[in-house]
């Protein structure tokens, strides 16, 4: 036996290494994955407290500067002011509500009474739908708006350019919307107005998609098999090294 053995021990110190070196990592990536697991649970608490409360004022004018999309993302909020329906802005939206197929997002300024201007996505409507029917839907006047605040929307290397000549864009971005139409000041964020009827049925309102994926406990548990399926192999490995099967 200790003929066979000894020989068996020789040449494993490469294998060891990489045996500890990479379960080391895999179980790293486990444990990080838990831990996105934990704030991906508190977010998604967060925004569900944020979205079922009572609507508050939205921050004041001077703050905006200020602001970062973590201190207020889905919060409910009510804007009173007026709609600039002039400066109507249309965003792409690839598959509408009740499979009513592809269409826009309906994004108009809405000038508050307290100053400045806060682009309000007021939601779906179809591309078939003609001007004059979605003019019926225009509100005149003082009103309300209830909704919840949405940071900017970012590109990626898939996203169209702007027809801005069009009045047509590609991703809800108050600032392009702003400069569009010149706009100031302009806030940084965009409300999702809450789903009520609207005149002529138009746009459909609660838009905002708060469906967020948390798989991190699927992922944390591929990486500790992985590093668990590692150390049988090299189990069985050594157990042929060492017994010479």
């Amino acid at each position: 036996m200790a003929d066979i053995a000894q020989p068996a021990r020789k040449g494993l110190l490469g294998p060891v290494l990489f045996v500890l070196i990479t379960g080391g990592i895999l179980v790293s990536l486990g444990v990080w994955q838990l831990h996105r697991l934990a704030w991906k649970e508190t977010l998604i608490a967060e925004i569900a407290t944020r979205t079922k409360a009572p609507p508050q004022p939205p921050p004041d004018l001077a703050s905006w500067g200020r602001l970062a999309p973590a201190d207020y993302a889905y919060r409910h909020v009510e804007l009173t002011g007026r709609y600039e329906n002039g400066k109507e802005a249309l965003v792409f939206y690839g598959a509408g509500p009740n499979d009513l197929g592809p269409g826009y997002l309906i994004l108009t300024p809405f000038k508050l009474d307290s100053g400045g201007f806060v682009v309000v996505n007021r939601g779906f409507v179809p591309v078939g739908l003609t001007n004059a029917e979605r003019a019926k839907s225009e509100i005149e006047g003082e009103t309300q708006v209830i909704g919840l605040m949405r940071p900017p929307q970012t590109r990626n290397l898939f996203t169209p350019a702007d027809e801005p000549e069009k009045d047509i864009f590609f991703t809800r971005d108050p600032a392009a919307i702003a400069a569009h139409f010149r706009l100031a000041p302009a806030a940084p964020f965009v409300v999702d107005a809450d789903a009520k009827p609207m005149p002529g049925g138009w746009p459909i309102g609660g838009m905002t998609e708060i469906d967020i994926p948390n798989n991190h406990l699927d992922y944390a548990l591929t990486w500790f098999g992985l590093a668990a399926g590692m150390l049988l192999v090299f189990a069985n490995f050594l157990r042929a090294r060492w017994y010479g099967e």
